[in-house]
C-alpha cells in the first residue's frame, strides 16, 4: 500500500478521536543517521502515537519530527525524544547554520481534533516542568505558552543562540520558565510552546553569497516590516554550493506559501540571481497547497472538495 493512501486511511481513522494533538520537536541533530533514529524511535514507541514525518538537513544540522496522538501521549513522547536528545548530543561540539539553543532546541504543540490552544498551552506546561525536573534542562515557554511578551517570538527566545544563552541566563530577564538560571552542561536549554499550524519553506537561491540571502531574509520577514507572519533568514548551504532564504510561515491563511515564494524570486531577480528549488521540512496543511495550485495553474472555480484526499476526509 502507498505511504500516501496509508496516511489518508489514518487520518481517517483519527478523525473521530475526541482530542488529538500535534508535536513537532527540532532537535540539533542532521548529520548523525544512529543519533536521528534513537530520537525518532524514542518517540515511535510511545503507544497511541504516530510518526508521521522525519526530516533532517545536514548543513542546518536539525531533525524536525512531526507525530501526532492524544494529548498524554503525544506529550509522553516529546518528553522521550528530548530526554534522547540530551542523551546524545553534546552542544558544546555542535555547529550548524540553523539557529537553536539546546540539544532539543524547541517542542511545539499544536492542537487539533477536540483539542483548545488552552489545553495546549497547559500541555506545554507539564512537558515543560517535566524536562527541567527530570532532565535538568532549563525550559522557556513561548508563543501561547509565553508567561512574558518578550518570549511570545521564537526568535526572541533564541537571542544569542547556545553561546549566548550560556552566558546570559543567569541575569534576571533571561531566566527560564521551568528549571534553575543555568544551562545543562552538554544539552543546554529547550523552547516549548503551544502555537497554530506554521509552514517551515525554504527557498533555494542559485549563488553561495550568502550576503544576497540575508538581504532577502531581511526583506521578507515581518520584524523588517516585510510580509505579515513571516520569519525569515539567510543560510549557507556550503555543502551544496548554494544559499537558501529559510521560512516560517505562520499563518499561511492570511500570507499563503505561493506569496513567500514569489516575493523571494523577485527579490531574488534584482540581485540577477535565479531559485534552483524550494522545500517544504515535515508536513504541512493540504489547504496551503491547494491555495498554491490555484495561484499557479490559474484555475477557474477550483475549490477543496476537488481534491481527492480532501474529498475522502469529508466523506469519512
Amino acid at each position: 500500500m502507498r505511504k500516501d493512501i496509508r496516511i489518508t486511511h489514518y487520518a481517517l481513522r483519527i478523525s473521530s478521536m475526541q482530542k488529538l494533538v500535534e508535536c513537532i520537536p527540532n532537535f540539533s541533530e542532521g548529520r548523525r543517521q544512529e543519533v536521528i533514529d534513537h530520537v525518532a524511535a524514542a518517540a515511535r514507541g510511545v503507544a497511541g502515537v504516530r510518526l508521521l514525518d522525519v526530516s533532517s538537513n545536514p548543513d542546518h544540522n536539525r531533525t524536525v519530527l512531526t507525530f501526532v496522538g492524544p494529548p498524554e501521549a503525544v506529550a509522553d513522547a516529546a518528553f522521550a525524544s528530548t530526554a534522547e536528545a540530551v542523551r546524545l548530543i553534546n552542544m558544546e561540539e555542535h555547529t550548524g547554520e540553523h539557529p537553536r539553543i539546546g540539544a532539543m532546541d524547541v517542542v511545539p504543540f499544536v492542537p487539533l481534533t477536540g483539542m483548545t490552544m488552552d489545553e495546549a498551552v497547559q500541555l506545554a506546561n507539564q512537558t515543560g516542568k517535566r524536562i527541567a525536573d527530570e532532565l535538568r534542562v532549563p525550559v522557556y515557554l513561548y508563543s501561547a505558552a509565553a508567561t512574558t511578551p518578550a518570549r511570545k517570538r521564537l526568535p526572541d527566545v533564541r537571542q544569542g543562540q547556545y553561546e549566548g544563552l550560556k552566558e546570559s541566563i543567569s541575569t534576571p530577564e533571561r531566566k527560564p520558565d521551568y528549571g534553575e538560571p543555568k544551562m545543562h552542561p552538554t544539552a543546554g536549554a529547550t523552547a516549548v510552546g503551544a502555537r497554530p499550524p506554521l509552514i517551515a519553506f525554504n527557498v533555494n537561491l542559485g549563488t553561495t553569497n550568502l550576503a544576497i540571502a540575508k538581504s532577502i531574509g531581511k526583506a521578507l520577514r515581518e520584524s523588517s516590516g516585510g510580509l505579515m507572519n513571516v520569519q525569515a533568514m539567510g543560510v549557507d548551504l556550503a555543502a551544496q554550493g548554494m544559499v537558501q532564504v529559510s521560512m516560517n510561515l505562520l499563518d499561511y491563511t492570511k500570507t499563503p506559501i505561493h506569496r513567500a515564494y514569489e516575493m523571494v524570486r523577485v527579490e531574488a531577480e534584482r540581485y540577477g540571481v535565479p531559485v534552483v528549488g524550494s522545500e517544504i521540512v515535515g508536513l504541512v496543511p493540504l489547504d496551503a497547497l491547494v491555495g498554491a495550485a490555484d495561484f499557479y495553474l490559474r484555475l477557474t472555480d477550483f475549490s477543496r472538495s476537488q481534491v481527492l484526499e480532501a474529498r475522502l476526509l469529508e466523506e469519512g
